[in-house]
């Protein structure tokens, strides 16, 4: 069972809710952080003292305040704790629901937990906890029966900036353009159409406006 766990969120109602859930159900140490900064001193500092935290709860998201942080989001706390405890058990706890955000950031982060915050989310990080103890990955399971039922595509970082552009009111042929002076291939304004009807036809999209709005809705971008 894990030893100290890292509970980092910056809303005090949740913060005070998950550590009290915790502290009833295991009898491991608990400590808190409401920015990612000092969440990844922290991490730091008792990995060089040798008394290192062995699970990470973070959320994905932190409001801006009057403090300067330099780490902004979960996401990259999660990047820069990797790189120097890459062993650590990872635990996201958040709001985020889309599959294709969610599905993103078990393969690009490898984490070993996510949760979906709700009203009885606090019990499910438990379930949550036992499982990673195991050595067995855990998804909130409405986000695990989602991801399963996401289509096969894969989209590459040259799709997404094909979205990104029309999102933006970018024709066809601006985007042609675009590539073109960017060095991205191909760029010819063939190549581009086949792609989006391609997209379109895989998105069951009906134009390119209901792809753009589908897109956004998996949180491709």
């Amino acid at each position: 069972m894990f030893k100290k766990v890292l509970v980092v969120e910056d809303i005090d109602s949740i913060n005070i809710g998950v550590t009290s859930a915790l502290k009833n159900a295991f009898p491991f140490e608990v400590q808190v952080a409401k920015y990612c900064d000092k969440a990844f001193l922290m991490v730091k500092r008792d990995l060089q003292k040798q008394m290192p935290f062995d699970l990470l709860i973070t959320d994905l998201s932190f409001n801006e305040d009057h403090v300067r942080t330099i780490i902004k989001s979960g996401e990259d706390l999660i990047s820069m704790v990797r790189g120097i405890q890459p062993q650590m058990k990872v635990l996201v706890y958040s709001i985020e629901d889309r599959p294709f955000r969610i599905k993103q950031y078990l393969d690009s982060l490898n984490i070993d937990a996510y949760v979906l915050k709700g009203r009885n989310s606090s019990l499910e990080l438990v379930t949550a906890i036992r499982e990673i103890d195991e050595d067995r990955q855990y998804i909130t399971p409405e986000l695990q029966y989602a991801i399963k039922k996401m289509p096969a595509l894969e989209i590459d970082g040259y799709d997404l900036s094909l979205i990104k552009e029309l999102a933006n009111g970018h024709s066809q042929q601006e985007i042609s353009g675009m590539f073109e002076l960017r060095g991205i291939q191909p760029s010819s304004l063939s190549s581009i159409e086949k792609r989006i009807n391609k997209l379109k036809d895989y998105f069951l999209a009906k134009n390119t406006p209901h792809l753009v709005a589908i897109a956004k809705d998996m949180g491709l971008f």
